[in-house]
Order: structure tokens, then C-alpha cells, then sequence
């Protein structure tokens, strides 16, 4: 009688089987679609922000730095920026190291002739 139950659920579970193989593949496809709106998406979005912000920096811009240093952009190369920072000092930073415009300067500064 055992022998029967064992042959009977075997024979259940094949049948069942391609119903189980739809499901897990629809599950898996919602899990990749959770991941790219939900992580994906949204961190390729914030990438074209920071490039566009990276090429939007000019000469005369007052930035902040990630490390929380503030200073004028004194000249521009491909990957770096000069900053020009209190008592005429100078330094050069990656542009991926300038995290903001200073809150009260967006715009670079006109000098009146």
C-alpha cells in the first residue's frame, strides 16, 4: 500500500510540474523587474545627473567638495578642476569630488570693470 501512495504522488507532482516550472519563471521574472525599476533605474538616472552636473561646472563657479571644502573653480582640465580657496591658495580636485554649487552662488561671479 505504501509502494501505490509513493507511485500516486510521484506521478501527481510530474503532472504538476510544468505548472511549477511557469510560475517559477514568471517569479524570477518579476524579481528582475522589481531589481531594474527599483535599483537599477533610478542609480543609471542619478549617473546622467552627476555627469551633467560635471560638465555644466565653468571657471568662477563657487563649489562645494565632497570632503566639505568650499572654493571658486579657477581653471578646468578633462578630469580635474583648480579650486581657488581662501588667501589665493590653489588646489586641484577629481571633478567626481565636487559634490555641489555653494547654496548661496550658483552662478559665477562678474567682476564690475
Amino acid at each position: 500500500m505504501n509502494l501505490i501512495n509513493i507511485l500516486l504522488f510521484a506521478s501527481n507532482n510530474a503532472q504538476q510540474g510544468n505548472a511549477n516550472w511557469a510560475s517559477t519563471l514568471i517569479f524570477f521574472a518579476l524579481i528582475i523587474f522589481i531589481f531594474y525599476f527599483f535599483l537599477i533605474r533610478p542609480q543609471t538616472k542619478k549617473e546622467k545627473e552627476a555627469q551633467k552636473f560635471r560638465n555644466s561646472l565653468q571657471k568662477g563657479n563657487k563649489v562645494v567638495t565632497i570632503g566639505g571644502l568650499h572654493g571658486k573653480i579657477h581653471s578646468i582640465q578633462d578630469t580635474t578642476v583648480c579650486l581657488e580657496i581662501e588667501d589665493g591658495g590653489k588646489m586641484i580636485v577629481e571633478k567626481s569630488a565636487i559634490a555641489q554649487f555653494e547654496a548661496d552662488a550658483k552662478t559665477p561671479e562678474k567682476k564690475d570693470n
